[in-house]
């Protein structure tokens, strides 16, 4: 038998000057005549976890029913295209019970833990559940985690929550129970970060003056490459390229608008104003990440608690913060749920990304396990429980479910299974008290 087909690495990557632009998964990086499942260019298991800062109102949030009898609740109608394979958690709760604190919200979602009380840098909290798990299975990319945001937190340093440090806030992630991650929130940076190659930053300046693009250096190794691949990867890399050259397109649209803030900065800012622009964009970059497995974990906070973000363009023009405590006035309650769907209807449109994205013999949404919620409920209050939390995506494991926990589960019981399940050995995980039946 004669073999005659090309075989790709699946760590290839088209060079040019200031760029290294990885490629997605192609036919041709899976060795001839071999059982795709058995080799190494298989799917990888993605996971991603994003925050919405203070809670949701439960009763329009949580489902009628429970297992795979129920109905998508009023504010999770934007994920009900995805039920097949999304899971609702009812009924967890975070560690400690403290219900005046943004600072255990944010800190205490993926960490399970209760963070140290102190205002300096003596902070500590736990390490969180993605960090785990990108130690399971991140090594094998060159991002073992991203951690994305969209509000600048560089002003914020000490107590940000009284008694509390501001890097309780500032990340949800954190390396160990004394290293918090920052978060990017620049799409430029974190676009470089991705797919430059340690070009001058003269050159990536002259580049963006003229608003050419990093991916003209590297056309005539793509050329080079698709005279050798096979008409459905040819295909697949068009699509590919196409994408990052628009993704760059919308960061420089939004650079040329800042045109006479970016002439006095080192580096152009690429902070779109629009919340919907700037989150889309971000979001974009991570599927891209899944895509070329840059990473095959991320966070991502979608606003900071105590959050000061307007959302006039969905009639919402009072600051986040003041809108969660809404009362429990029904017209000021509606005004958050508002925000709610709102965010919600942008993850549904990264979840479409990644279904519509070809991933091996099946697309990026089979292999991702994605979860998506708060460490507040009622807002109102700052309430513990029952926490806001939804699971989406192929790895999940059994979906179509409204799995209801008896009240008041630690969270941290949650995360120990999802370690365990992506081969963890931990054995408690915060202030777990166990394990739960997820997958």
């Amino acid at each position: 038998m004669f073999i005659t087909r090309m075989h790709l690495s699946r760590r290839t990557f088209l060079r040019g000057v200031g760029a290294a632009v990885a490629l997605p998964m192609l036919d041709a990086m899976v060795p001839a005549a071999s059982a795709f499942a058995n080799t190494a260019a298989a799917a990888p298991r993605r996971a991603g976890f994003i925050y919405m800062p203070h809670g949701a109102d439960m009763s329009a949030w949580t489902p009628a029913g429970s297992g795979g009898a129920f109905a998508i609740s009023p504010t999770l109608q934007p994920l009900a295209a995805f039920k097949d394979s999304l899971v609702v958690v009812s009924n967890l709760t975070r560690a400690g019970g403290v219900t005046e604190m943004h600072a255990a919200a944010s800190s205490g979602w993926l960490s399970g833990a209760i963070p140290k009380r102190t205002e300096g840098v003596d902070y500590r909290i736990g390490t969180t559940i993605d960090q785990v798990i990108a130690k399971q299975i991140g090594q094998a990319s060159p991002f073992p985690s991203l951690e994305f945001a969209t509000e600048d937190f560089t002003g914020y340093v000490g107590g940000c929550t009284p008694n509390y440090s501001c890097a309780y806030l500032n990340t949800i992630s954190w390396a160990t129970p004394t290293a918090p991650l920052p978060m990017e929130i620049n799409p430029r940076t974190a676009f470089e970060r991705l797919f430059g190659d340690g070009g001058s930053e003269a050159e990536r300046r002259r580049l963006q003056q003229e608003d050419a693009s990093i991916l003209d250096s590297i056309v005539g190794e793509a050329r080079s490459l698709q005279s050798r691949l096979g008409v459905r990867d040819r295909a697949r890399v068009d699509d590919y390229l196409s994408n990052v050259r628009e993704i760059e397109r919308r960061i420089q649209q939004t650079e040329t608008q800042h045109r006479t803030e970016l002439a006095i900065v080192d580096k152009p800012l690429g902070v779109p104003e629009k919340f919907d622009d700037h989150t889309g964009l971000l979001f974009d970059l991570l599927a891209m990440s899944f895509q070329t497995d840059l990473t095959r974990v991320f966070t991502f906070m979608l606003s900071r608690e105590s959050s000061q973000r307007t959302f006039a363009d969905i009639g919402v023009p009072d600051p986040l913060h003041v809108v969660s405590h809404h009362g429990d006035q029904a017209e000021k309650v509606a005004r958050a749920t508002r925000v709610t769907v709102y965010c919600l209807q942008m993850f549904a449109k990264f979840l479409d990304k990644l279904r519509a994205t070809p991933d091996g013999d099946g697309s990026l949404f089979d292999s991702s396990l994605i979860f998506y919620g708060s460490g507040m409920a009622n807002s109102n209050v700052h309430a513990t429980d029952p926490l806001p939390l939804v699971a989406v995506g192929g790895a999940v494991g059994r979906g179509n479910r409204h799995l209801v926990l008896p009240q008041r589960t630690q969270i941290g019981n949650l995360w120990l299974s999802v370690a365990n399940q992506f081969g963890s050995p931990l054995e408690t995980f915060g202030e777990s008290t166990g394990r739960i039946d997820f997958f």
